[in-house]
């Protein structure tokens, strides 16, 4: 069985072309590794691919912290998406994710314009995993701007688009 869900929220600022974007896939197991070194993993819990865009903020990413760890799409013991990555004891594995900002509406090369720059980027990005941590759900991370091998478990699957 695959749940996809997409989840929007419009923003009044009217700068932002394409919103912040979390896709959050259920895993049993994840890790991601640089030049064969494994950098971050989880077990049981969330793959967190993260994409932040021109004009995000840290309003932005400390909301879509707060959506994923609250976000109920574990089963409980009745087999029902009940429970959030913080009920289940889970953890997540952030990965930082320029291309969720793609535009291939028009030619065969997309477009990133509407990525955020490096420097903010990275800074939405750690500041995301912070506001993850400090609600009390263990996370780990890829390397800003690394190429990086993902790897991992699917559970379900269940993949989850929000926006912001």
């Amino acid at each position: 069985m695959i749940f996809t869900l997409l989840v929007l929220y419009k923003s009044a600022d009217s700068a932002i072309v394409h919103p912040m974007k979390v896709v959050v896939q259920i895993v049993k197991n994840a890790s991601v590794s640089v030049d064969g070194e494994v950098k971050g993993r989880c077990e049981r819990g969330l793959l967190a691919y993260f994409g932040a865009a021109r004009g995000d903020t840290h309003e932005h990413a400390a909301f879509l912290a707060e959506k994923i760890c609250g976000l109920r799409i574990f089963e409980d013991e009745d087999g029902k998406m009940n429970l959030s990555v913080k009920d289940t004891g889970g953890s997540i594995l952030a990965i930082s994710q320029f291309t969720l900002l793609a535009d291939a509406r028009k030619g065969r090369r997309p477009s990133y314009a509407d990525a955020a720059d490096p420097h903010t980027a990275q800074e939405l990005y750690a500041y995301f995993m912070e506001q993850i941590r400090e609600r009390g759900v263990p996370c780990e991370a890829g390397v800003f701007q690394a190429h990086m091998e993902v790897s991992y478990t699917n559970d379900g699957p269940v993949t989850i688009i929000l926006e912001k």
